[in-house]
């Protein structure tokens, strides 16, 4: 049985699910080097992942696919998950920017849309978006 199959709530699904393709990303040329080790234990705390799930998850064995939604919406809000996690300690380091680029990657984004999505993330999440940006968010709003 999948290791998601184990759990009903959504949260706890959807962290589960960022976890396992993030050590998927990881894993992606074979091997975790020591820098890649570092970051996938800081998102295991962020996330609460288990020592079980933890297991499960990093075993050679289980390759977690990581599915690209059709729908852009559903890329952004991905998107957006993610960076809610990482920035649960209000930083990002340059390997938590890779991650982020292979990721938006992996679900559907090109390489220059990814690389503006996540400058703009970055400037939105950390709070220094000039007042401009700040006012055409403020007039799109829904």
């Amino acid at each position: 049985m999948p290791i998601l199959d184990l759990y009903n709530h959504s949260e706890k699904r959807r962290n589960l699910a960022h976890f396992a393709a993030l050590a998927s990303l990881a894993a992606v040329d074979g091997e975790i080097n020591p820098p890649e080790s570092e970051v996938i234990a800081r998102f295991r705390s962020k996330l609460d992942i288990s020592d079980a799930e933890y297991k499960e998850v990093m075993k050679k064995d289980n390759k977690y696919p990581i599915e690209a939604p059709f729908e852009v919406e559903k890329r952004y809000e991905r998107l957006y998950d993610f960076f809610r996690i990482i920035f649960a300690d209000h930083s990002i380091d340059q390997e938590e920017i890779d991650l982020v680029m292979k990721y938006a990657l992996a679900i559907g984004f090109s390489p220059a849309v990814a690389k503006k999505v996540i400058k703009s993330s970055i400037a939105i999440f950390t709070g220094n978006i000039a007042f401009e940006e700040y006012m055409y968010l403020m007039d799109n709003r829904k």
